[in-house]
C-alpha cells in the first residue's frame, strides 16, 4: 500500500472510532452497538490491506484452483497475456486484479465464482 493510501486508512480509523466514541459517550449508540462496530471497523482496516503477490505466488492460486491461463483471466477480467506476464513476473498485479487475487489467496476461487 502506498503512503498516502496508508495515510488516508489512518486517518479513516481514527475519525470512525473518534465519531463512535463521541456517539456512545452522547447516548445515541449504546454499548454493544460500540462495541460492534469497534469490531467492525477493526476488521475493516485490517482486512483492506492488500497484499503483493509474486508470479509464482499467482501461478500457484491458478493451479490450485485448476485452471488453465484463459480461464484464470476471464475470472480476473484480464487477458490471457496479461496473466501470463503476471505469471513470468514482467508485470506486477494492482488495482482489481490485485483485490481479487488477494480474495483468491484468502478465501479460495470459490469466493468470485
Amino acid at each position: 500500500m502506498t503512503k498516502k493510501k496508508e495515510q488516508l486508512s489512518d486517518r479513516f480509523a481514527r475519525e470512525m472510532t473518534e465519531t463512535a466514541d463521541a456517539m456512545h459517550k452522547l447516548g445515541i449508540m449504546d454499548a454493544q452497538a460500540h462495541k460492534l462496530t469497534m469490531r467492525e471497523l477493526n476488521r475493516t482496516t485490517s482486512a483492506a490491506t492488500v497484499a503483493p503477490l509474486s508470479g509464482a505466488e499467482i501461478r500457484k492460486l491458478r493451479e490450485q484452483a485448476n485452471m488453465s491461463q484463459a480461464v484464470f483471466a476471464k475470472f480476473l477480467h484480464l487477458t490471457v497475456d496479461h496473466v501470463s506476464k503476471l505469471e513470468r513476473g514482467t508485470k506486477r498485479p494492482n488495482g482489481p486484479a490485485l483485490v481479487l487475487l488477494n480474495v483468491i489467496r484468502r478465501k479460495g476461487i470459490e469466493a468470485i465464482l
